[in-house]
């Protein structure tokens, strides 16, 4: 069974910076689609971004090119670490986020059903 563990959240200042992490055990991290989620009161759980490999190369996915500019996905095979780096965090920002893992190679990002496997969420709350 491969087991999503999050980690990183918590309560910062309008313009701050967070890094949340999700690390991957009992799998091999390259051989997953990654994807960040998030879910707050006012919207349903939205895509915040993904990425996979393809031979030696890492792909990544945006939602919609420009959605989140502040945000970036860096990874750490060795670690089998995917990270959500967020800078000038806003108050719109707060949200549970979730990462997501799921072995198929499939061009579909967006929806819940396209991910088997899920991390706990871990609370980010950006106070003004």
């Amino acid at each position: 069974q491969v087991l999503l563990v999050e980690s990183g959240g918590g309560l910062v200042q309008v313009g701050g910076s967070l890094r949340l992490s999700c690390e991957i055990s009992r799998g091999t991290f390259s051989q997953f689609r990654m994807a960040w989620f998030r879910l707050s009161p006012e919207q349903e759980r939205e895509f915040v971004g993904g990425l996979r490999w393809i031979g030696n190369t890492t792909e990544y996915v945006d939602p919609v090119k420009g959605r989140f500019p502040r945000f970036t996905i860096p990874r750490d095979n060795a670690k089998n670490t995917m990270y959500l780096q967020m800078n000038r965090l806003k108050p719109e920002d707060t949200a549970v986020y979730y990462c997501a893992a799921d072995p198929r190679y499939i061009d579909s990002w967006h929806r819940e059903k396209d991910y088997e496997y899920w991390g706990q969420g871990t609370q980010v709350t950006v106070s003004s």
